[in-house]
């Protein structure tokens, strides 16, 4: 069999897989009993991967409905990567769109969340700013640096939702606080000594993160922020992100 045709066939093997199509070369193959057990196999594997990479959403629908969505979109999507750590991109714009989900308006956020957790497990390690050296910088030099958020950082400002909240209760198996203030907040996942850990942010720090990774300089970052609330003490909220050593 050439090249060409290895790929061909795979390609059509894959798609028979996951029922996405049936070529007729592969109908003999297709219809024997081991396929199947073949496919069931495959398929639960990718719903494994799911439920392991969304803890938080299995925790809020439970296995039983988790495992039927999951079934749905691992059918639809199947894994573009061997490593099933990286599965999922895709699984929060699923429930978005999933029909038994629209009832569970912050489903898919907390589904995002869960995948920043994964982003920042895997990231390769990064430096941490000396704080010390910044400080030596000449003041009229400062303002023009760029602070680079570190690699193994992600952060998240979920406009409508308590995200966090939910997210953080329900990672760490906890009761969500009576009453939830029904607003938005915002998300920072880091690792610190390779311990992953996490905690709120407000917009405006989401905001000031988002324009220092853009490649503003501190003082267009700065004049974003206050842009977006002049009553701001910006020096606090740098200190707040200064200390969470989110910067490279």
């Amino acid at each position: 069999m050439s090249d060409s045709s290895l790929g061909v066939f795979q390609t059509a093997f894959v798609a028979a897989l996951y029922g996405q199509s049936e070529s007729a070369e592969l109908l003999a193959l297709t219809h024997q009993v081991g396929f199947s057990v073949y496919r069931n196999t495959v398929l639960k594997g990718c719903v494994d991967a799911l439920q392991a990479n969304f803890p938080s959403v299995e925790r809020l629908v439970g296995t039983d409905w988790f495992r039927a969505a999951a079934t749905v979109h691992a059918t639809q999507t199947p894994p573009s990567d061997a490593r099933l750590i990286l599965y999922g991109e895709q699984f929060p714009a699923f429930l978005d769109a999933f029909e038994p989900a629209q009832n569970l308006p912050y489903l898919a956020d907390v589904a995002r969340a869960d995948r920043l957790w994964i982003e920042v497990h895997i990231a390769a390690e990064d430096s941490v700013l000396d704080i010390a050296a910044m400080t030596c910088i000449n003041p009229e030099q400062l303002g023009q640096q760029h602070l680079r958020p570190r690699t193994d950082t992600r952060w998240q400002w979920f406009a409508e939702q308590p995200i966090y909240s939910i997210w953080h209760c329900n990672r760490l198996a906890l009761d969500l606080p009576e009453p939830l203030v029904w607003q938005g907040e915002g998300l920072l996942v880091r690792r610190q000594a390779g311990q992953m850990q996490w905690q709120s942010l407000s917009e405006a720090e989401c905001l000031f993160l988002d324009a220092c990774a853009s490649g503003q300089s501190l003082e267009v970052a700065a004049n974003t922020v206050l842009a977006f609330d002049s009553t701001l003490d910006f020096t606090a909220l740098l200190g707040r992100l200064l200390a969470t050593e989110v910067f490279a």
